[in-house]
């Protein structure tokens, strides 16, 4: 029933769909004081924004935090014509200069604007194989499911098995997709500063890029205003001496071009039960 629901509001303009996003996002800003306190406390300790710029950036980024929410609903459910039309501006070319020297590709990118409209645009055009972890919330997972589902993708789990899939894959120079700036499990992981602050940080991707010897490529998948779509941006980010610093420094790079767009609400910075937390945290956040 929900996903039949979530198919006619995908028949919305994206734009309304956008606008009540921004009301959900302040709906769950204020109703949620935990929630709250890590977007703030995440943004102001990022160093992007000064003390004077900080409030008119927090309610871009509530506001924005509310489209990515409700925008779903149109990416996974709305036509492959309305789709195609809202993606602009890509340089997909790297990907396929790269390809063509038989390399894989390891597609990153941040929790940043319309990221998952990066995955369905890609998967048009390409093999490609995505890691992915169930949401936490249960009702969710057949409606990402549903929507994800006409996608020419390989969804790769977050365990052992998704990764020979990925490792396979990218054998192969096939691309895969991994979304970086989760948080690993216990041995998962290294810390590396993020935006100045340490945070644990997954180690798959120097892992799998030193045993194939694949290209990365950085994708930003930026909100256009007016719900006009998404410009996309394709760029090879260098990999010798690559690693969890080289790592955030990408991510940083992608974030600071439309820092309101990225989810700074996210505990990106948490201490994953059993890991020990850096000299610099007396305790776990």
């Amino acid at each position: 029933m929900l996903v039949n629901l979530f198919r006619l509001l995908a028949l919305l303009p994206l734009s309304w769909l956008q606008a009540l996003g921004v009301a959900i996002g302040w709906v769950t800003y204020w109703a949620s004081p935990r929630y709250a306190q890590r977007l703030n406390d995440n943004l102001a300790n990022s160093g992007i924004c000064s003390r004077q710029t900080f409030p008119a950036l927090r309610r871009a980024v509530i506001a924005e935090t509310g489209k990515g929410v409700l925008e779903l609903i149109a990416i996974w459910f709305a036509s492959d014509r309305r789709l195609k039309r809202w993606c602009q501006g890509n340089t997909l070319n790297v990907i396929q200069d790269i390809r063509q020297t038989g390399r894989g590709v390891i597609l990153i990118t941040p929790h940043l604007g319309g990221f998952e409209m990066g995955t369905y645009y890609m998967s048009q055009v390409m093999p490609l194989t995505v890691m992915y972890r169930p949401p936490k919330r249960a009702w969710m997972e057949p409606v990402m499911v549903a929507g994800r589902g006409r996608w020419n993708t390989k969804p790769a789990p977050a365990n052992r098995k998704g990764v020979r899939m990925l490792l396979r894959a990218l054998q192969q120079a096939e691309t895969v997709g991994i979304v970086p700036d989760q948080v690993p499990q216990w041995g998962e992981g290294k810390w590396a500063d993020f935006f100045g602050r340490p945070a644990y940080t997954m180690t798959l991707i120097s892992k799998l890029q030193k045993l194939t010897g694949a290209a990365i490529v950085v994708m930003r998948v930026e909100r256009l205003a007016m719900g006009k779509g998404y410009a996309l941006t394709f760029k090879e980010w260098p990999t010798e001496n690559f690693d969890e610093r080289a790592l955030n420094l990408a991510m940083e790079t992608q974030i600071l071009q439309c820092p309101s767009q990225y989810l700074w609400g996210y505990h990106r910075y948490k201490v994953p039960e059993g890991v020990t937390p850096p000299p610099t945290l007396k305790e776990p956040i």
